[in-house]
């Protein structure tokens, strides 16, 4: 392992939910850390008393940088030397909603096309030429879970791969949900079973999070209370329900614990493949005991 002082981790998605979290926790346990967004720095919320917002003091040693995950020359120079890279830029919903909400599209065209059983995504990623751009194959452009989930991940990969990036975590999901197409975890499974595949040079990490919550975002609070009492139902059964529940029956986190146990992952050459929701706990508690010391 590189010395901490070497040490530097890039975060596609990194102004994201969890990815500012795993960049905060990174940056306190001694990373060079770049964030890879659209946008750059993070729009940070205004204080409690309405004041206008004020970055973090930790936010002020991250390189928050300007890049497109679907366009490698955007943001492949800030690979050189890196210990580490996480693709945390996968999507929940897709944007059908928005054909339907706008009256281009009717609600059950809608629904189809959103339940639909495939979809398109971009030209294959494991294909495409040096710095090439992937483009969405669906007639409009959508960004697809195929598009998201999967091929921006298997791109960053490639991407990475001459660089010889050592380790890639990949933010991939505990379950799917009744309410969401099946799609959602497929994608993530395939882009999961692509990256061992083709990329073995790499320590692959797959941490299959659960619904995850936090009080800066208080609509996940009740969500995550009533996740808690259908995870201790699912696991009364010993687990029978989660075909049925997906990932409302599996126990939710904090998602500043996930962040920790992602660092905490990447700080353990045993770490590697899929990681799983006990697994995401065990090395959280780890992470906070060192952090106490």
């Amino acid at each position: 392992m590189a010395s901490a002082a070497k040490k530097k981790l890039v975060v596609c998605g990194g102004n994201g939910f969890l990815g500012s979290r795993i960049c905060k926790a990174a940056a306190h346990r001694g990373w060079a850390v770049t964030s890879i967004s659209r946008s750059g720095p993070p729009q940070w919320p205004p204080s409690s008393s309405g004041a206008p917002s004020t970055p973090p003091a930790w936010s002020t040693s991250i390189a928050w940088e300007k890049g497109d995950i679907l366009d490698p020359s955007t943001y492949s120079h800030h690979l050189a030397d890196a210990t580490a890279v996480i693709h945390s830029m996968g999507i929940l919903l897709e944007a059908d909603y928005k054909g339907v909400v706008s009256g281009k599209e009717s609600p059950i065209a809608g629904l189809q096309r959103a339940f639909s059983a495939q979809k398109r995504g971009t030209q294959n990623p494991l294909e495409v030429k040096e710095g090439e751009a992937l483009k969405p194959q669906e007639r409009d452009g959508q960004l697809t879970y195929e598009v998201m989930n999967r091929d921006s991940a298997i791109s960053l990969a490639k991407t990475a791969a001459p660089y010889k990036v050592p380790t890639y975590i990949y933010i991939s999901a505990a379950a799917g949900a009744p309410i969401l197409p099946a799609r959602y975890i497929t994608t993530k499974r395939e882009a999961e079973s692509l990256l061992t595949q083709h990329f073995p040079g790499m320590r692959s990490i797959f941490v299959r999070a659960p619904f995850m919550y936090d009080s800066s975002r208080a609509f996940t609070l009740p969500i995550a209370a009533a996740g808690g009492v259908a995870s201790m139902i699912n696991s009364a059964v010993g687990g029978r329900l989660t075909w049925l529940m997906g990932t409302g029956g599996i126990k939710p986190l904090k998602v500043g614990s996930v962040a920790d146990a992602v660092v905490e992952a990447l700080e353990d050459e045993e770490v590697k493949g899929a990681v799983e929701v006990g697994e995401i706990e065990r090395l959280a508690t780890r992470a906070w005991r060192k952090n106490m010391v």
